[in-house]
């Protein structure tokens, strides 16, 4: 298993089921606790970059809608109410630890295209650079089908990629990949460590976790895949208790982890 406290630049992905209660209004403990830990990591000079959903569910839970909208129109304002209100707070509640956020919105055109993903790199590297924290999503608010990622658990791989980072980490519902669906059955066993993702590891992601995101397991498990193929670890973690990224920069074994191709084949 790779050293996590030897990985310095690191893709932090938090879910909509971390930041939010169920119905969709902002989770203001674990939010703060999340940050204050992020916070005090970023401290010991580890280099981090968040991946943030969250704003169709906080703009669902802003404007008091019972459901999700189904039509694109309305998902595109409820995202662009939502995003507004998640910056404000992770800009509120990380100042009050002394550190800079940046907001940085992607359409998947970005890796199609060059010019644009040299310009994201050197925006990404100049914020780096700059002590900032990127935060990071999908452009919800004017994605059209052909320009949706769709979820931001392969958002998060895409920029692990992009910046070039040491280590992805998603923060899950669940403590990480199990033999099976540990909300149905008790006695599925935590798989620690996973080496070539293959159709046997694709099978056992289940759907959906949760109604506040558009992932699961599913989703988890390609995004980890498309790391692995760009030689960066993945770790997913719970992220019901943030101190859990404590252990896991302390190089301690927590959540599943997905070995990097190099160590595949070394």
């Amino acid at each position: 298993m790779a050293d996590s406290s030897k990985m310095n630049r690191v893709v932090l992905k938090i879910g909509s089921s971390t930041l939010t209660h169920k119905q969709g209004l902002i989770n203001i403990r674990a939010m703060e606790q999340l940050v204050k830990v992020i916070s005090d990591i970023k401290n010991s000079g580890k280099e981090i970059i968040i991946v943030s959903s969250g704003a169709v569910a906080v703009g669902i839970g802003k404007m008091g809608l019972l459901e999700r909208p189904k039509d694109i129109p309305s998902k595109q304002a409820v995202a662009a109410v939502g995003q507004c209100e998640l910056m404000y707070l992770y800009d509120k509640m990380f100042s009050v630890y002394h550190h800079t956020v940046a907001q940085i919105l992607l359409t998947a055109d970005i890796n199609q295209n060059e010019e644009l993903l040299c310009n994201v790199q050197n925006t990404f590297r100049r914020l780096l650079e700059m002590n900032v924290l990127p935060i990071v999503n999908e452009n919800d608010s004017v994605c059209t089908e052909e320009l949706a990622i769709g979820d931001n658990d392969n958002l998060s791989a895409m920029v692990a990629q992009m910046v070039d980072a040491d280590i992805l980490v998603i923060l899950s519902d669940i403590e990480g990949l199990y033999t099976e669906d540990p909300t149905l059955n008790a006695k599925a066993q935590l798989i620690k460590e996973v080496g070539r993702i293959d159709e046997a590891i694709h099978a056992l992601a289940g759907g959906v976790s949760s109604n506040r995101g558009t992932g699961g397991m599913v989703t988890k498990i390609q995004a980890a895949q498309y790391a692995q193929e760009h030689d960066i670890a993945t770790y997913i973690v719970s992220g019901k208790d943030p101190e859990v990224l404590y252990d896991l920069f302390a190089g301690k074994a927590v959540g599943t982890y997905f070995k990097r191709r190099s160590e595949i084949h070394a």
